[in-house]
């Protein structure tokens, strides 16, 4: 049975092992990372799949504005284990992470991904002409969907990354561990 819950600090690593098994390195070269890259997920909306000690899915939103004072959530990187693919292990990660968003008060949730596999759950372009995202990007990838109705009405300019920075190691405290022969980045790897 596969269990969907919060991601807790002891899922990080089997995520990251999960994201680059399902994306490889190029997930780090991809336009959406630029809004997530040095920010923390938005809080309580970051989700995993389990299936026993196996994590098997992730699922995180990340605080954006699209365009200028319009709050919004970034949905991404869903990734999905390859031997649990099409089980709906992604939709009911999505269905939670949509129903979360909605009772945290949230307006719209966008995304750059396949219109096909979206739209089942009300993601569309229609509302994303006038968006923009920092780099490349293909125009009709860039998805919304409006959690309130009208909430994307009129939205227009640059998407941009509004959310909690994530802390940065001291660099002193690397350096000191190094000399001492330390692991320093063991405790800085969550």
């Amino acid at each position: 049975m596969v269990a969907i819950r919060h991601e807790t600090p002891s899922d990080v690593a089997p995520r990251e092992a999960l994201l680059d098994a399902a994306f490889g390195e190029s997930r780090f070269t991809k336009t959406a990372q630029r809004l997530r890259e040095g920010y923390l997920p938005a809080e309580g909306l970051s989700f995993v799949a389990r299936t026993g000690r196996r994590l098997v899915g992730t699922l995180r939103l990340w605080d954006i504005a699209a365009g200028p004072g319009r709050p919004a959530l970034l949905l991404g990187p869903l990734a999905i284990a390859r031997d649990f693919r099409s089980r709906g292990i992604g939709g009911n990660l999505i269905g939670r992470a949509l129903a979360n968003a909605r009772r945290r008060g949230a307006a719209a949730v966008l995304l750059v991904g396949d219109a096909p596999y979206y739209g089942r759950f009300g993601f569309s372009a229609e509302k994303t002409a006038a968006l923009w995202l920092p780099g490349p990007y293909l125009r009709e990838r860039l998805l919304a969907h409006e959690i309130v109705p009208g909430a994307l009405d009129g939205a227009r300019g640059l998407i941009s990354a509004t959310g909690e920075r994530a802390a940065k190691p001291d660099l002193a405290e690397l350096v000191a561990g190094l000399s001492r022969g330390d692991r320093p980045l063991a405790s800085h790897a969550a």
